[in-house]
Protein backbone atom coordinates (compact mmCIF):
# COMPACT_ATOMS: atom_id res chain seq x y z
CA UNK A 1 0.00 0.00 0.00
CA UNK A 2 2.81 2.40 0.93
CA UNK A 3 4.63 1.56 -2.31
CA UNK A 4 1.50 2.23 -4.37
CA UNK A 5 1.01 5.55 -2.61
CA UNK A 6 4.61 6.48 -3.32
CA UNK A 7 4.24 5.57 -7.00
CA UNK A 8 1.07 7.65 -7.18
CA UNK A 9 2.93 10.61 -5.67
CA UNK A 10 5.72 10.26 -8.22
CA UNK A 11 3.29 9.99 -11.12
CA UNK A 12 1.28 12.97 -9.87
CA UNK A 13 4.46 15.05 -9.68
CA UNK A 14 5.45 14.07 -13.22
CA UNK A 15 2.03 14.89 -14.65
CA UNK A 16 1.94 18.15 -12.72
CA UNK A 17 5.32 19.13 -14.17
CA UNK A 18 4.16 18.19 -17.66
CA UNK A 19 1.14 20.47 -17.27
CA UNK A 20 3.01 23.40 -15.73
CA UNK A 21 5.77 23.20 -18.34
CA UNK A 22 3.23 23.19 -21.17
CA UNK A 23 4.14 19.72 -22.41
CA UNK A 24 0.49 18.89 -21.77
CA UNK A 25 -1.18 22.25 -22.51
CA UNK A 26 -4.45 23.56 -21.02
CA UNK A 27 -7.48 22.21 -22.85
CA UNK A 28 -5.75 19.08 -24.07
CA UNK A 29 -6.88 15.59 -23.22
CA UNK A 30 -4.79 13.46 -20.91
CA UNK A 31 -3.73 10.11 -22.35
CA UNK A 32 -6.04 7.24 -21.42
CA UNK A 33 -5.28 5.72 -18.04
CA UNK A 34 -4.39 2.43 -19.74
CA UNK A 35 -1.81 4.21 -21.89
CA UNK A 36 -0.32 6.11 -18.95
CA UNK A 37 -0.06 2.87 -16.97
CA UNK A 38 1.81 1.17 -19.79
CA UNK A 39 4.05 4.14 -20.50
CA UNK A 40 5.02 4.66 -16.85
CA UNK A 41 5.04 0.96 -15.97
CA UNK A 42 2.60 1.33 -13.09
CA UNK A 43 -0.80 -0.14 -12.28
CA UNK A 44 -4.03 1.55 -13.29
CA UNK A 45 -4.79 1.98 -9.58
CA UNK A 46 -1.72 4.19 -9.31
CA UNK A 47 -2.82 6.15 -12.38
CA UNK A 48 -6.34 6.63 -11.01
CA UNK A 49 -4.95 8.00 -7.73
CA UNK A 50 -2.61 10.40 -9.52
CA UNK A 51 -5.32 11.65 -11.89
CA UNK A 52 -7.76 12.05 -8.99
CA UNK A 53 -5.22 14.31 -7.28
CA UNK A 54 -4.83 16.34 -10.46
CA UNK A 55 -8.58 16.88 -10.48
CA UNK A 56 -8.66 17.73 -6.76
CA UNK A 57 -5.89 20.31 -7.24
CA UNK A 58 -7.67 21.91 -10.19
CA UNK A 59 -5.23 20.75 -12.84
CA UNK A 60 -7.65 18.47 -14.63
CA UNK A 61 -11.36 18.15 -15.31
CA UNK A 62 -13.21 14.91 -16.12
CA UNK A 63 -15.76 15.19 -18.95
CA UNK A 64 -18.23 12.35 -19.01
CA UNK A 65 -17.77 10.20 -22.06
CA UNK A 66 -14.80 12.23 -23.29
CA UNK A 67 -12.01 11.63 -20.82
CA UNK A 68 -9.92 13.84 -18.55
CA UNK A 69 -8.71 17.21 -19.80
CA UNK A 70 -6.17 19.70 -18.51
CA UNK A 71 -8.04 22.57 -16.92
CA UNK A 72 -7.82 25.97 -18.62
CA UNK A 73 -7.22 27.38 -15.13
CA UNK A 74 -4.10 25.23 -14.66
CA UNK A 75 -1.89 27.93 -16.11
CA UNK A 76 -3.12 30.29 -13.39
CA UNK A 77 -2.47 27.90 -10.53
CA UNK A 78 -1.83 29.83 -7.33
CA UNK A 79 1.73 30.29 -6.16
CA UNK A 80 2.45 27.88 -3.33
CA UNK A 81 5.16 27.23 -0.77
CA UNK A 82 4.36 24.05 1.09
CA UNK A 83 5.67 23.05 4.49
CA UNK A 84 7.45 20.05 3.00
CA UNK A 85 9.36 22.31 0.61
CA UNK A 86 11.04 24.03 3.55
CA UNK A 87 12.40 20.88 5.16
CA UNK A 88 15.76 21.32 3.41
CA UNK A 89 18.25 24.15 3.91
CA UNK A 90 18.55 24.76 0.17
CA UNK A 91 14.82 25.54 -0.02
CA UNK A 92 14.96 27.82 3.03
CA UNK A 93 17.78 29.74 1.32
CA UNK A 94 15.72 30.21 -1.86
CA UNK A 95 12.81 31.63 0.14
CA UNK A 96 15.16 33.97 2.04
CA UNK A 97 16.51 35.26 -1.29
CA UNK A 98 12.99 36.15 -2.36
CA UNK A 99 12.16 37.74 0.99
CA UNK A 100 15.31 39.88 0.82
CA UNK A 101 13.88 41.90 -2.05
CA UNK A 102 10.31 42.05 -0.77
CA UNK A 103 10.87 42.79 2.91
CA UNK A 104 13.49 45.49 2.37
CA UNK A 105 10.94 47.75 0.69
CA UNK A 106 8.18 46.55 3.02
CA UNK A 107 10.11 47.90 6.01
CA UNK A 108 10.66 51.23 4.26
CA UNK A 109 6.96 51.65 3.57
CA UNK A 110 6.15 50.66 7.14
CA UNK A 111 8.48 53.36 8.44
CA UNK A 112 6.70 55.95 6.32
CA UNK A 113 3.14 54.88 7.17
CA UNK A 114 3.13 53.18 10.57
CA UNK A 115 0.79 54.14 13.39
CA UNK A 116 1.26 53.84 17.14
CA UNK A 117 -0.96 50.75 17.04
CA UNK A 118 1.42 49.16 14.52
CA UNK A 119 4.37 49.84 16.78
CA UNK A 120 2.56 48.29 19.73
CA UNK A 121 1.86 45.15 17.68
CA UNK A 122 5.52 44.88 16.66
CA UNK A 123 6.75 45.36 20.21
CA UNK A 124 4.31 42.77 21.52
CA UNK A 125 5.49 40.22 18.96
CA UNK A 126 9.16 40.80 19.83
CA UNK A 127 8.38 40.47 23.54
CA UNK A 128 6.73 37.10 22.91
CA UNK A 129 9.72 35.94 20.86
CA UNK A 130 12.08 36.77 23.74
CA UNK A 131 9.85 35.09 26.33
CA UNK A 132 9.14 31.95 24.29
CA UNK A 133 10.69 28.73 25.54
CA UNK A 134 9.18 26.65 22.75
CA UNK A 135 10.74 27.26 19.29
CA UNK A 136 7.33 26.80 17.66
CA UNK A 137 5.88 29.60 19.83
CA UNK A 138 8.83 31.81 18.93
CA UNK A 139 8.31 31.09 15.22
CA UNK A 140 4.65 32.08 15.46
CA UNK A 141 5.54 35.35 17.21
CA UNK A 142 8.27 35.96 14.64
CA UNK A 143 5.82 35.64 11.75
CA UNK A 144 3.45 37.97 13.61
CA UNK A 145 6.22 40.57 13.87
CA UNK A 146 6.61 40.50 10.10
CA UNK A 147 2.84 40.61 9.70
CA UNK A 148 2.71 43.76 11.85
CA UNK A 149 5.29 45.36 9.56
CA UNK A 150 3.31 44.28 6.50
CA UNK A 151 0.11 45.79 7.86
CA UNK A 152 1.95 49.02 8.66
CA UNK A 153 2.64 49.50 4.94
CA UNK A 154 -1.08 50.09 4.35
CA UNK A 155 -0.67 47.89 1.29
CA UNK A 156 -2.89 44.82 1.47
CA UNK A 157 -0.68 42.85 -0.89
CA UNK A 158 2.20 42.83 1.55
CA UNK A 159 -0.09 41.61 4.32
CA UNK A 160 -1.56 38.93 2.06
CA UNK A 161 1.92 37.75 1.10
CA UNK A 162 3.02 37.44 4.73
CA UNK A 163 -0.29 35.86 5.73
CA UNK A 164 0.06 33.31 2.94
CA UNK A 165 3.50 32.23 4.13
CA UNK A 166 2.56 32.28 7.83
CA UNK A 167 5.09 30.45 10.00
CA UNK A 168 6.78 29.24 6.80
CA UNK A 169 8.09 32.80 6.60
CA UNK A 170 10.44 31.99 9.48
CA UNK A 171 13.36 29.61 8.87
CA UNK A 172 12.88 26.86 11.47
CA UNK A 173 15.52 27.23 14.19
CA UNK A 174 15.34 23.48 14.69
CA UNK A 175 16.69 22.97 11.16
CA UNK A 176 19.56 25.37 11.82
CA UNK A 177 20.41 24.07 15.30
CA UNK A 178 20.16 20.45 14.18
CA UNK A 179 23.50 20.89 12.43
CA UNK A 180 24.96 23.28 15.02
CA UNK A 181 24.66 21.39 18.32
CA UNK A 182 27.17 23.73 19.98
CA UNK A 183 24.79 26.65 19.51
CA UNK A 184 21.86 27.07 21.85
CA UNK A 185 18.34 28.09 20.97
CA UNK A 186 18.75 31.08 23.32
CA UNK A 187 21.84 32.31 21.49
CA UNK A 188 20.13 31.93 18.13
CA UNK A 189 17.03 33.78 19.35
CA UNK A 190 19.14 36.56 20.89
CA UNK A 191 20.96 37.19 17.60
CA UNK A 192 17.74 37.29 15.59
CA UNK A 193 16.07 39.51 18.21
CA UNK A 194 18.89 42.07 17.92
CA UNK A 195 18.26 42.23 14.18
CA UNK A 196 14.52 42.62 14.75
CA UNK A 197 15.15 45.40 17.28
CA UNK A 198 17.13 47.36 14.69
CA UNK A 199 14.24 47.09 12.22
CA UNK A 200 11.72 48.18 14.84
CA UNK A 201 13.86 51.11 16.01
CA UNK A 202 14.08 52.50 12.47
CA UNK A 203 10.34 52.10 11.94
CA UNK A 204 9.61 53.83 15.26
CA UNK A 205 11.80 56.74 14.16
CA UNK A 206 10.09 56.76 10.76
CA UNK A 207 13.52 56.58 9.15
CA UNK A 208 12.77 54.99 5.79
CA UNK A 209 16.35 54.38 4.65
CA UNK A 210 17.45 52.95 8.00
CA UNK A 211 14.40 50.69 8.06
CA UNK A 212 15.28 49.37 4.61
CA UNK A 213 18.90 48.92 5.66
CA UNK A 214 17.98 47.10 8.88
CA UNK A 215 15.53 44.79 7.12
CA UNK A 216 18.04 44.04 4.39
CA UNK A 217 20.74 43.36 7.00
CA UNK A 218 18.40 40.98 8.84
CA UNK A 219 17.65 39.04 5.65
CA UNK A 220 21.31 38.99 4.62
CA UNK A 221 22.40 37.71 8.02
CA UNK A 222 19.80 34.97 7.89
CA UNK A 223 20.92 34.07 4.39
CA UNK A 224 24.54 34.00 5.54
CA UNK A 225 23.75 31.78 8.53
CA UNK A 226 21.92 29.22 6.46
CA UNK A 227 24.22 29.39 3.41
CA UNK A 228 27.34 28.78 5.53
CA UNK A 229 25.61 25.89 7.22
CA UNK A 230 24.52 24.45 3.88
CA UNK A 231 28.12 24.66 2.62
CA UNK A 232 29.37 22.94 5.78
CA UNK A 233 26.92 20.07 5.34
CA UNK A 234 27.84 19.70 1.66
CA UNK A 235 31.55 19.46 2.50
CA UNK A 236 30.92 16.77 5.10
CA UNK A 237 28.73 14.58 2.91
Amino acid sequence: MAKAASLADMLYTKLEEDILSGRIPPGSRLPAQKDIAEQENVSRTVVREAVARLEAQGFAVARQGSGVFVSDAARYRAFQVTKDELSELSDVIKLLEMRLAIETEMAGLAAARRTNEDISAMRDALRRIREAEDPAVAATADSQFHMAIARATRNDYYARFVEFLGVRLVPPSSLYLKYQPERSHDAYTHKVSDEHDAVLDAIVRMDIEKARHAARHHMQESLLRHSELNDLISRNE
